[in-house]
This record gives structure tokens, C-alpha cells and sequence, in this order.
């Protein structure tokens, strides 16, 4: 039985640990918080994944909340005019359902799960010295762990990485009591509201450790007029912040937040760090090696919700690659190719990402324009979340952008547009 290491308890790491335990690997899990301490803390993160990655899980029997977390069938974008007014407002559909749960949530039933089925925990920080000897120990040492000084040993790519600075001032506070959007009270939708020379808000439904709710999340310009929680502590100032900055960008939604209050003390989380590509190998002192995952190779900002989904893909790839190896090392070749497979998967959604953080040219601006009077492109906009390789065909380059503009409105008021999402059938119980 081929030994594994997994550093790191994320989406990626613990996805991964499970789909292997269950095939018979010999699966050690090392984290720096126990299950309970995850469950208890502060939230890690936003998190909306969509129909592709959901499969996954699904896939491996760990949808464990499918049935409790809000069916989101649909995405909508609001643009802010300079009077204050919505100069867009839109809804995509889904063509699948996506859902949202809270990583406390999730990571620590995950965590559970994988003890319970024999899974080796180790509650430990780990540090480079300390990989250096695991990856003499182990047939295969993963760092799952996208934070910390472990990701220093993975170098970054300067060819794959445009940005050396925050391009956003993130900040999210997960709240009860957020009344529905009036233009589609009966399904539940992801909205982003674009405020120029502001940033974004986005609206996520939501499932978290006191049942469904809403997560309220500004990626601020750095130094704009909403880059102002780097300093608060206190989560009642933090969504005293967030409410304020709502009634004076996105009225509408702060039109739905009167009676908001936040599910619980850790129910806020503020920061910024630099989209960054590294490299997948880390060469330690002793000449070890370590792979790379997830948000340790590939750290987009969430402005595109592809962190999660980026996750569950690469633990998806990297599940086949081990898999796939049989009884052969896993070298530095293996390594490197297990990557690549994984980077044809996620360079489109850091493509995507980093075009969405730059100021957005005429042509996209034409694209987000239309999509009010065209339902198609709102769909397909509302689809590329779940599939960002389709952006190439139509997003990018203006004369694509035009040609398909020109094909749709040829068309004419008959073109199809995305029924209403449906949810899968669970497959697993709850742990």
C-alpha cells in the first residue's frame, strides 16, 4: 500500500485524501487545527461552486449538504451609474445548480469523515524542515496548504504571473435575515454589482453552521473609498462598514438588508494577497520533492469564484494521476506532468481573472451592455463560471465579441436561452 502525505485540510487536500483513502492508499492528513477548532472558528472564505465541480464530489459520495444549502439557479450583474442608479441590471441562468457552504462547515465534516473511515490525522504545523523529513518517509508529500511559509518553497512563475500586488481589498461577512431580490424572490442567485472606481459586491446565498444565509462580499479597489476594513477587529464594525458602503454604491441591495444581522462572532474575514502562478515542484534541502495544490500553485482572486472550483478540479486530476501511476515513482517527471494536466484545466479561469481585475475594454463593456436585451449572453456570461474555457470562444477579442452579438440579434427574440436549473438527487448522508 503506497503511502501518501497531504499537508493541508482545504477543499483540495481533504477532496483528495478521501477519493484516495477509498482507494486504498495509506492516507496521512496533517492540519493545524482539529476538526472542532475549524468548525468554531473564523470563516475562511466565499465559495460558490458551480455544476462541474459539484460533480466531483458527487462523484465521490461527498455531497454531504447538497440538500440543505440554497439551490442557486442563476447570476446576475448590476452596474452602478454615476447617479447612483443601476445602468445595468441582469439575470444568467444556470444550466446546472450551484450551491455554496461554508468551509468551517465543510472541512470539518470532511475531516471527521476521513478519521472515521481510518484516515490518519496529524494536528501539526508543518514547516519546510519538517517536510524535508516527511518527504523521505512518505511514497508522496502534497501541500495542500495554500497560506503560510510552506508556499514559500514553490517559486513563483513570472511568466504566468502578471500581478506583484493585491488588485483587490477583500472583505465578507456572512449574514441571516437578507431579504430576496424582488425581481426573482423565488430563486436563488449569486449577484455582482460592479462599481466603477469602487470594486465589486457580491451577493451569495448560502449555507452555513446556523443553516442558509447570505454571504455580503466587497473586493475593493486598494486605496478607493471601500478599501476600509484592513484595520477592524470587531465584526459588528465590520458589517456596520459593509451595510454603509451598500446604501451608498448598491442602494438596491441595501434595500433588502434592513434587518441583516451576522450568523455568528467569526462570521467576518478581511485581507488581500496577489493572484500568483508557482511552480508545482519544491525541491527540499535533503533533494526531496513535494507537489503542489490548488491554491499553492494557482491563487486567483475570487473576483471570479473560481478558488474553490479550481480546488475541487485539481484534487479531481490529481486523484487520476496517482491512480493512474500504479506502482512507478512519483518523481519529479510524474510531478510536473500531474501539474500540466491540471494547469490545461485552470489556465482559463487565470486568463479569465486576471482580465476581470484589469479595466475592462469597450468591447466587454458592449458584452455586459447587451446582455440585458440579449438573455443568451447573460446565460453564456452566467455559464463561463462553470466552464471559463467557453470565454475564449466569445469574450476576449472584439471581433469575436461582434460576430457573436451580430449572430444572436440575426436570430432575434427566438433564441434559446437556459431552462431553470435542477438540483442532482443526493447520494450521500450527512456525517
Amino acid at each position: 500500500m503506497r503511502s501518501i502525505l497531504i499537508v493541508g485540510a482545504g477543499q483540495a487536500g481533504l477532496q483528495l485524501a478521501l477519493g484516495l483513502q477509498a482507494r486504498g492508499y495509506d492516507v496521512t492528513v496533517m492540519t493545524s487545527r482539529t476538526a472542532e477548532e475549524i468548525r468554531a472558528g473564523r470563516v475562511m472564505s466565499t465559495q460558490c461552486m458551480f455544476a462541474s465541480a459539484l460533480a466531483v464530489e458527487r462523484g465521490l459520495g461527498l455531497d454531504f449538504w447538497a440538500s440543505q444549502a440554497p439551490e442557486v439557479g442563476g447570476l446576475g450583474v448590476s452596474v452602478t451609474a454615476p447617479d447612483g442608479t443601476r445602468a445595468v441590471d441582469w439575470l444568467g441562468r444556470l444550466e446546472g445548480v450551484a450551491q455554496s457552504v461554508d468551509q468551517r462547515l465543510k472541512m470539518a465534516g470532511w475531516l471527521e469523515a476521513f478519521a472515521e473511515r481510518g484516515g490518519r490525522v496529524v494536528v501539526h504545523a508543518v514547516a519546510v524542515s519538517d517536510l524535508d523529513w516527511f518527504s523521505r518517509a512518505y511514497d508522496l508529500c502534497l501541500v495542500a496548504a495554500g497560506k503560510g511559509d510552506l508556499v514559500s518553497a514553490f517559486g513563483r512563475s513570472v511568466t504566468r504571473s502578471p500581478y506583484t500586488a493585491p488588485q483587490r481589498a477583500l472583505a465578507v461577512a456572512y449574514v441571516h435575515g437578507l431579504e430576496p431580490r424582488p425581481e426573482h424572490p423565488d430563486l436563488a442567485a449569486v449577484r455582482c454589482n460592479l462599481v466603477p472606481g469602487v470594486g465589486e459586491l457580491f451577493v451569495i446565498p448560502a449555507l452555513t453552521t446556523s443553516g442558509p444565509c447570505d454571504i455580503l462580499f466587497w473586493e475593493a479597489l486598494p486605496g478607493g473609498p471601500a478599501d476600509v476594513f484592513q484595520s477592524v477587529r470587531d465584526p459588528g464594525e465590520h458589517l456596520r462598514l459593509t451595510l454603509e458602503l451598500m446604501a451608498r454604491y448598491v442602494p438596491w441591495e441595501h434595500a433588502r438588508a434592513a434587518r441583516v444581522e451576522l450568523t455568528d462572532a467569526g462570521g467576518t474575514l478581511s485581507g488581500r494577497y496577489a493572484p500568483v502562478v508557482r511552480r508545482p515542484v519544491a525541491e527540499l534541502p535533503s533533494g526531496g520533492l513535494a507537489l503542489g495544490v490548488a491554491d499553492v500553485v494557482v491563487a486567483n482572486d475570487p473576483v471570479t469564484g473560481q478558488g474553490s472550483n479550481n480546488a475541487a478540479r485539481c484534487a479531481d486530476v490529481y486523484l487520476r494521476a496517482i491512480t493512474d501511476r500504479g506502482d512507478l515513482p512519483f518523481d519529479r517527471e510524474w510531478m510536473q506532468s500531474a501539474f500540466d494536466a491540471y494547469w490545461a484545466v485552470a489556465e482559463p479561469s487565470v486568463k479569465w481573472t486576471n482580465a476581470m481585475l484589469a479595466p475592462p475594454p469597450e468591447h466587454v463593456l458592449g458584452l455586459i451592455g447587451a446582455a440585458s436585451e440579449l438573455p443568451p449572453v447573460a446565460d453564456r456570461f452566467a455559464g463561463g463560471f462553470n466552464d471559463p474555457a467557453d470565454f475564449e470562444e466569445w469574450f476576449f477579442e472584439p471581433e469575436r465579441a461582434a460576430a457573436y452579438l451580430d449572430r444572436l440579434r440575426a436570430e432575434g427574440p427566438d433564441a434559446a436561452r437556459v431552462p431553470t436549473p435542477r438540483a442532482e438527487p443526493d447520494q450521500a448522508p450527512a456525517p
